[in-house]
C-alpha cells in the first residue's frame, strides 16, 4: 500500500500571526495531523485496499473500521484547512461562487455569520463546514469529531466541502483559550477565497 503522507505547507508556521499563533500551528500539523496520518496508514493496513484515493475512501466509509472513519476524517479535513488559510488571503469571493453565497444567505457577512452560529452550537469537538449539497447547492452545517459531508455514514448534510473551520480545541486553544467566537472572528483574516473558488468548481464539475 502506498502510505498517505503528512502535506506541507505553503507559508511558514509564524505566517499567520496573530491571528493563529505559530506554537499551535506548528502542535496542529506536526504532532495532530501526523498522528492521524500515521493513524490512517496503520488502520488501513488492515484492510484490503492498496492504493486508496482518499475521497473515494471518505464516501463509502460505513464500509470501514471506526478507525479508519477518524483517522482518514482527520487527514482529509487538516488538508483541506491548510489549503484554505493563507497570510495574504483574498478576503471575499468573486464570480459564480460570490452570486451563489449571496442568493443562498443573503450576503458574505451573513454566511460568515451562520458559520459563527453554526460553529458555537456545535457540542465539543468537530468543524464547520461550506459544501456544495449532491444537487449543487451550497450549504452550512457542522460535523462532531472529524467527520465531514462526503461520509455516508451521514443521513443527511451530504456534499463536497469548500471550506472547513477546524474547532477542536487544539486548533485554537493556546491563543484563544475558551474563547472560540473570537477564533471564529479571526478566522476570515486569514481565509483565502481564491483556494475557496478553486474548492468550489472543482465540487460543481462532481455534481453536474
Amino acid at each position: 500500500m502506498r502510505p498517505f503522507t503528512l502535506p506541507q505547507l505553503n507559508y511558514n508556521y509564524s505566517d499567520l500571526e496573530p491571528f493563529i499563533d505559530k506554537e499551535t500551528m506548528t502542535i496542529h500539523h506536526q504532532k495532530h495531523h501526523q498522528a492521524y496520518v500515521d493513524n490512517l496508514n496503520a488502520a488501513l493496513l488492515q484492510t484490503n485496499e492498496i492504493n486508496p484515493d482518499l475521497d473515494s475512501l471518505l464516501q463509502r466509509i460505513s464500509e470501514y473500521s471506526p478507525a479508519v472513519r477518524n483517522n482518514g476524517g482527520g487527514h482529509y479535513n487538516h488538508s483541506l484547512f491548510w489549503e484554505i488559510l493563507s497570510p495574504n488571503p483574498k478576503l471575499s469571493p468573486e464570480g459564480m461562487l460570490h452570486d451563489d453565497i449571496t442568493a443562498t444567505f443573503g450576503s458574505l457577512e451573513e454566511l460568515k455569520a451562520e458559520m459563527k452560529k453554526a460553529g458555537l452550537a456545535q457540542f465539543g469537538s468537530g468543524w464547520v463546514w461550506l459544501y456544495v449539497k449532491f444537487n449543487g447547492s451550497l450549504a452550512i452545517s457542522s460535523t462532531p469529531n472529524q467527520d465531514n459531508p462526503m461520509m455516508d455514514i451521514l443521513s443527511m448534510n451530504r456534499g463536497f466541502p469548500i471550506l472547513g473551520i477546524d474547532i477542536w480545541e487544539h486548533a485554537y486553544y493556546l491563543n484563544y483559550q475558551n474563547k472560540r467566537a473570537d477564533y471564529l472572528d479571526a478566522f476570515w483574516s486569514v481565509l483565502n477565497w481564491f483556494a475557496v473558488e478553486k474548492k468550489y468548481e472543482e465540487a460543481l464539475s462532481k455534481v453536474r
